[in-house]
């Protein structure tokens, strides 16, 4: 249990990219910076199997090995860990509170990196073959199905644009919709249909993720008019129905957008409350990268310390 009575100057929700680089950099800094891992440490690259795009690694790297990098880089300089996740945080007094399991950790300035979460379609397999052909990020992982048969699900822009980058990659790419139409917009749309790469499972949902223990072998479908199920081959399968970002205990606190994305003031990290940073895909639902992440990780920082001066501290 740390002393509730200090008051830390910053204090850093999240151990994904965008956390731990900031953490590296307000370590650095002197700030001696208290990292909230959250329960899902590590962040989304914990589901990654190969990081083949993160510059300095030119033969890839392992999501949690990289991340486990990340963390001993950030204790080096003095960043001190808590478990768990914040379960509640008081932004309306300073300093700043942030309860997390039986801790309670006070500080003037708070970084939240607490990211998104993929949303799940919650089928069979979807688990079990998750980093071994399931994935819910085209472009971290569309090269490794080059020349293989690709299933997409989802029917917004989002899903749209994963197939269309995806057909650069595989021999076909099977975009499956629950509906008749897409929900995309008509320019997005357009593209697809006129993609001779990508083919339409239309008014059809996915039952179940197939493979043979180690990858995923193809897909079980059923038509929603028909009842008939049938069964498409594929390598790949990505789920692109949205992220859900992981700003609950904000709500009423900061403001968001209306999915719940934290909002920044343009070209800053800052929120509306001074001393308040945030970074990566907390706010960030257009680039979604590890690259990008640490950047903004790295730009909170530089914001938190030079605000952190100017009240003196």
């Amino acid at each position: 249990m740390s002393d509730n009575s200090k008051v830390h100057d910053v204090v850093i929700l999240g151990s994904g990219p965008a956390g731990l680089t900031a953490a590296i950099y307000t370590s650095r800094a002197n700030l001696a910076p208290v990292v909230v891992e959250g329960l899902a440490a590590g962040g989304q690259l914990m589901n990654t199997t190969d990081v083949e795009n993160y510059p300095g690694f030119p033969d890839g790297i392992m999501g949690p090995e990289m991340m486990e990098l990340f963390k001993k880089q950030a204790e080096k300089f003095g960043t001190t860990f808590v478990a768990g996740d914040a379960d509640e945080v008081d932004l309306s007094s300073r300093p700043f509170t942030v309860k997390a399991g039986d801790e309670e950790l006070r500080c003037r300035a708070l970084i939240v990196s607490t990211g998104a979460s993929p949303r799940y379609l919650g089928v069979t397999g979807e688990q079990e073959y998750a980093g071994k052909g399931v994935s819910y990020c085209a472009t971290c992982d569309g090269f490794f199905f080059r020349e293989k048969p690709i299933v997409v699900v989802g029917g917004g822009d989002s899903a749209v644009e994963e197939a269309l980058f995806l057909s650069r990659y595989g021999t076909k790419v099977t975009l499956i919709h629950r509906r008749d139409e897409l929900r995309a917009s008509k320019i997005m749309a357009d593209r697809a249909k006129s993609n001779e790469k990508i083919e339409f499972a239309w008014d059809s949902v996915v039952e179940e993720v197939l493979g043979d223990g180690q990858k995923v072998s193809g897909i079980r479908v059923k038509n929603v008019k028909t009842g008939e199920t049938s069964e498409i081959e594929c390598a790949g399968f990505f789920v692109a129905i949205g992220h859900i970002p992981n700003t609950k205990i904000f709500e009423g606190k900061l403001e968001m957008n209306d999915e719940g994305y934290l909002e920044v003031e343009e070209g800053t990290t800052h929120t509306k409350i001074p001393g308040v940073f945030a970074s990566g895909d907390v706010h960030d639902h257009v680039y979604r990268q590890a690259v990008t992440a640490s950047g903004e990780g790295c730009k909170a920082a530089i914001d938190c310390e030079r605000w952190l001066e100017s009240q003196g501290h």
